[in-house]
């Protein structure tokens, strides 16, 4: 499987967060051409302001590997990262992220702020932005339109 591939799988998970009216946001972590961990957001079904679908599949994928350095994995994500997120990615010390679609208002890898260029962090890693960015946009775009119909509704 190629990135967009991987890309296709983390939408078809911010499809999921869509049906539950999460914001739609999906995320898959590969390691070895493999699928360790799938998933999406979570934050209004949990009620926890870190259930971000990164952070979601970086713990699982740890659980699983049995380890926290997750240095031989990529990371897919419909949306660039949030401050949060980045973090995450940096203590893990992911080898690589690939996101669909930049996040004008809270993206921390170019967006607002850029987390692998402040070089005071012990790790960075390469990005590869824009795979499947429309579709990725389309997502988002669909759901916060009825998001808002439905609140000019009521």
């Amino acid at each position: 499987m190629n990135d967009e591939n991987f890309m296709g799988l983390a939408l078809a998970e911010a499809e999921k967060a869509a049906a539950l009216g999460e914001t739609p946001v999906g995320a898959v972590l590969v390691v070895g051409g493999e699928v360790v961990a799938a998933g999406h957001n979570m934050r209004e079904t949990w009620q926890d302001p870190a259930a971000h679908a990164e952070m979601i599949v970086i713990r699982e994928a740890s659980a699983k590997l049995g380890r926290w350095r997750l240095d031989d994995a990529t990371l897919y994500v419909t949306l660039e990262p949030c401050l949060m997120c980045s973090g995450a990615m940096v203590l893990a010390r992911i080898s690589r992220l690939v996101y669909g679609c930049r996040d004008p208002k809270a993206g921390a890898l170019g967006s607002v702020y850029d987390v692998v260029r402040d070089g005071r962090l012990n790790h960075m890693f390469p990005i590869r932005p824009g795979v499947l960015k429309a579709e990725c946009s389309a997502v988002l775009s669909s759901f916060f339109e009825k998001l808002r119909a439905a609140r000019n509704a009521d």
